[in-house]
């Protein structure tokens, strides 16, 4: 396995962990509280996805341009 591969692996698990949990807190959400809230409470996860999503996005195209270690642009 390349370098980049396993520097790429760690940014995905993260991702994906996280987006699971939003859609866990969504689906507790949707059958405790009243219609009107159900949307106002899933506008939250589903924007704190997305930003996280365009994060491992935007992780990985440093990665792939050999940007391992983000820390020095400081």
């Amino acid at each position: 396995m390349d370098q980049h591969q396993k520097k790429k692996i760690a940014p995905i698990v993260i991702t994906l962990l996280v987006i699971l949990y939003y859609l866990f807190y969504f689906c507790l959400i949707i059958s405790v509280v009243p219609m009107i809230f159900k949307i106002l409470l899933a506008v939250i996860p589903a924007a704190l996805g997305g930003a996280m999503v365009y994060v491992c996005i935007e992780r990985i195209k440093e990665i792939d341009g050999g940007e391992e270690d983000d820390l020095s642009k400081y």
